[in-house]
């Protein structure tokens, strides 16, 4: 593409740039004199232009590593006459400066297209991880030798490099996935190796496909309120990051505290049943503290695999939570990702739930646009988050529900792979389940919209308690397994 190809010839001018940086720094100077409007510019075949205006003329004067062109009036053309321009001798203290300053661009140009200085570059697979036998990853799946070599010199204008983006997967090799992105680029720069792990884990979620975003209540069919007596509660949640602030692995103290003061000012103007007060982790009151334990809302230092990515530097600060009063919205504010927005209450009102998260989201957003800011999204990858499990929707919509029944038969695990939903303990992932109490949510978040994806908890659950009433009834339990399987 052009694009493509004009990096590459900035790239390669890059050389030049930099042998006229050490030129100047040597003796070979840039005429100055009572100039004004100093402007330096790298031009696509690696010279240096220098422009500056004196009594209303504009003058310009070309640098390439073998040396420089006369000054020349700067009408757009080099072809102009040459003209006189006063100039002085400049001390030596300017010179060093200049030369300084033209190091510090070039270095600024590199960082920009992702070029990684000479001094941090990897030679050959020196730094390739070793995992152990028995590691299942989809980093040590797609991590092979070419994809490492590819992307282990490459780094985000944030400063992100492949390294980071794999160390929490090379610190736990029981990692299901193993990879974190520091920021929105990583999925570019990256993209060798996350965009096989995405199409992996997304069930062939390619790198051409287009994701979809849905939040309209009104398309929903049915809830779950008619099987109250199965449904304990329901929760439902996104993610959230903002665009030009790094993603928790890779977010430096400044960008957390500037979403801290993005978010939390949104949060302030909401109004309504969504109103509510923010607490922040750093200063809480021993008072707000057992409250919100006593509540389930605290949440804690990332566990080991956040750890390892890098998610868990300078805590607590820049973390916090804001409920509403009614305690049935909640945003947590800079853990995993960014944001995390749920709504939730007990019993199986769905309909109302995810119509209290549509109308959150689109507040806080609203006032997120307002500041000047968007929230990371694409049309590829939907909502960008930290994890390229969540991409997408980043939506988790769950139900505690009971299936005492249903939950002992031996195809219950078959029965939640057919109908898209994944089972989980009520403590969480690869947590036992309590009196058969499950968590049922949907499995997917690329590539369906959020209507599809609750439609598809909502159809799950019915069918899942309607086996668990046959089998109650004493319904031949292959027959109800054969109901759902087919």
């Amino acid at each position: 593409s052009s694009s493509s190809s004009s990096s590459s010839r900035w790239i390669s001018g890059l050389a030049a740039a930099t042998a006229t940086a050490t030129a100047l720094a040597g003796g070979q100077l840039l005429a100055e004199g009572k100039q004004t409007n100093h402007n330096l510019t790298l031009q696509e075949d690696g010279s240096l232009l220098h422009t500056w205006e004196q009594d209303g003329v504009k003058y310009g004067q070309k640098y390439t590593k073998d040396g420089k062109s006369d000054v020349f009036v700067n009408d757009g053309s080099e072809s102009a006459a040459p003209a006189a321009a006063p100039a002085k001798e400049p001390t030596a203290e300017e010179t060093k400066a200049l030369a300084a300053d033209i190091v510090r661009r070039v270095a600024s140009i590199e960082k920009n297209l992702g070029v990684v200085p000479d001094s941090q570059k990897t030679a050959g697979l020196q730094g390739f991880p070793h995992f152990p036998p028995g590691c299942k990853s989809l980093l040590k799946k797609h991590l092979t030798p070419d994809v490492y070599d590819q992307c282990k010199n490459r780094m985000t204008p944030n400063g992100f490099t492949l390294d980071l983006a794999i160390q929490s997967g090379v610190d736990n090799p029981d990692s299901g996935v193993g990879v974190y992105a520091g920021d929105e680029e990583s999925y570019t720069v990256f993209a060798p190796l996350l965009d096989a792990v995405i199409e992996d884990y997304h069930g062939g979620y390619g790198p051409t496909a287009q994701h979809v975003s849905d939040l309209d209540v009104s398309k929903l069919k049915g809830n779950l309120s008619d099987v109250n007596d199965y449904v304990v509660s329901t929760r439902i949640r996104v993610g959230r990051n903002i665009r030009g602030l790094g993603l928790s692995p890779g977010i430096s103290r400044a960008q957390r505290r500037e979403v801290e003061k993005i978010v939390t000012s949104a949060l302030n103007k909401l109004k309504g049943d969504l109103a509510g007060k923010y607490y922040s982790l750093g200063n809480m009151s021993e008072k707000d503290r057992k409250q919100l334990v006593e509540d389930h809302f605290l949440f804690k230092k990332g566990d080991r695999f956040l750890q390892s990515a890098g998610a868990n530097r300078d805590w607590p600060e820049g973390r916090g939570i804001f409920h509403n009063k009614d305690k049935t919205f909640l945003v947590w504010l800079n853990e995993e990702d960014q944001m995390r927005i749920i709504s939730m209450e007990m019993g199986g009102d769905v309909t109302g739930i995810f119509d209290r998260l549509v109308r959150a989201i689109n507040a806080i957003e609203k006032e997120v646009k307002a500041a000047g800011y968007e929230f990371m999204h694409n049309q590829h990858l939907g909502y960008i988050h930290s994890c390229p499990t969540n991409c997408g929707t980043g939506m988790r919509a769950s139900v505690h529900v009971k299936l005492p029944n249903a939950s002992a038969h031996p195809d219950f695990k078959k029965w939640c792979e057919k109908l898209r939903v994944q089972p989980r303990g009520i403590h969480g992932e690869h947590s036992e389940t309590e009196g058969g109490v499950y968590d049922i949510s949907n499995k997917e978040r690329l590539g369906k919209s959020e209507v599809q994806l609750v439609q598809t908890m909502i159809d799950g659950v019915k069918a899942l308690v309607e086996a668990d009433k046959a089998l109650a009834a004493g319904q031949n339990p292959d027959d109800v397994s054969k109901a759902i399987l087919g």
